[in-house]
């Protein structure tokens, strides 16, 4: 039986992935956490947490580093609320070139009895605006959520430019064939209109668009920005502001910096808070804490590689261990002078941690735990785990 602790309202449609043989917020000490908002960098974590899944792309909260020292992966959901972010940009973009909520609030604070129709007849030039379509769109980043930006674009009439120096395969085989390739974000940027940022927040993309990018833009430009706070470096869009440089600026994380700006639309973090957004992030932590907890496949971590292999064999012994010279030897090796044959044996490193997952024959109940005993006293070695193939006997 796997424990699940959920933190936050996780979709109970998320939950229902989860079979019989898991419990649900019934111990302190549980296999994985699932969750979404909650800070959890002076959270004490259990010796028994194996997995965390943050129902959402972000993943601020988490204490990455220190979820690997406690033998812990962590996951997120890319691509579960892409279509919600997706949304929210054209509408952004919209309210932006319409004038929608200034044209709104003068209908709503007229006097009583006053006909609209025929005052906004008189007055309705007041609240001209422009079209999207024939305007110039500028990507940055062209991953789940950007890509589906990009060619939404290009649906709407719009001449689409992408730039992302590390652009995959799987999101490039998504884009539309019309969008343009910038190889510079001054080759992107210098003739947008609208300008969006969809990039993970690291110390590449810290103030990723700042003093020296503004010097890009052309006059007016629309800038969104609902991919990270510290992404935009704020003080340097207020300057942008200021010069004529960026007439709108759109985020989706408040800063005091930009409060009461005319000019700075705030949005309380509402990129991924829809309904189906919700429940596709829930449905996808769930099911890549399933294959990890049965298989000791890793899909979408965010602190270790991606590891993925068939599991054909009766067990799998998956360890996390330092990416250190000899440790697959060392593993190897063990389990060889124990009499087992190794079938399968897959690994993969990132940064100071790596991780290996080795397929072995039938084993003796006395046998699995000796062979784990002899595996954790290795040194630089964080968590051995068995697994036994159900479908196996």
């Amino acid at each position: 039986m796997y424990q699940i602790k959920t933190y936050n309202a996780i979709a109970k449609e998320g939950l229902a992935e989860f079979g019989r043989n898991y419990a649900i917020n019934k111990t302190d000490n549980p296999d994985a956490y699932l969750v979404r908002s909650i800070d959890l960098h002076e959270h004490e974590f259990p010796s028994s947490l194996k997995a965390i899944a943050r129902c959402g792309a972000g993943f601020n909260n988490i204490p990455l580093d220190r979820a690997l020292e406690n033998g812990t992966i962590v996951f997120n959901t890319p691509g579960g609320n892409a279509n919600a972010v997706k949304e929210l940009i054209v509408a952004s973009m919209i309210m932006a070139s319409r004038n929608i909520i200034a044209a709104a609030e003068w209908s709503a604070n007229a006097q009583p009895g006053a006909d609209i129709t025929l005052r906004t007849e008189k007055e309705k030039t007041n609240f001209n605006g422009t079209e999207l379509a024939g305007k110039t769109l500028a990507v940055i980043g062209l991953g789940h959520i950007g890509s589906l930006v990009a060619n939404i674009g290009i649906d709407l009439g719009m001449q689409v430019i992408g730039y992302d120096p590390y652009l995959s395969v799987e999101s490039a085989w998504n884009l539309s064939g019309n969008i343009q390739r910038a190889e510079t974000i001054e080759d992107a940027v210098q003739n947008a209109d609208f300008i969006t940022v969809h990039v993970p927040k690291d110390h590449e993309t810290t103030n990723l668009i700042s003093y020296e990018e503004f010097g890009y833009f052309k006059p007016n430009t629309v800038l969104l920005n609902f991919a990270r706070l510290g992404i935009v470096d704020n003080q340097a869009v207020l300057s942008a502001i200021e010069d004529g440089t960026v007439r709108k600026y759109y985020t989706d994380f408040s800063d005091e910096l930009i409060l009461n700006n005319d000019d700075v639309v705030i949005m309380p973090h509402i990129g991924g808070s829809t309904i189906e957004a919700e429940i596709g992030c829930a449905k996808i932590a769930a099911q890549e804490t399933k294959e990890f907890l049965e298989t000791g496949n890793i899909r979408n971590s965010v602190n270790m590689a991606n590891v993925h292999a068939p599991f054909k064999s009766a067990h799998r012994i998956t360890v996390l261990h330092q990416n250190i010279p000899n440790m697959l030897g060392q593993i190897s090796t063990v389990i060889a002078q124990e009499g087992i044959n190794i079938e399968n044996l897959v690994n993969s490193a990132k940064d100071n941690y790596a991780y290996t997952m080795v397929d072995v024959d039938a084993l003796e109940g006395h046998e699995a735990q000796e062979i784990v005993a002899l595996l954790e006293v290795i040194p630089a070695v964080t968590r051995v785990r068995l697994l036994n193939n159900p479908y196996k006997r």
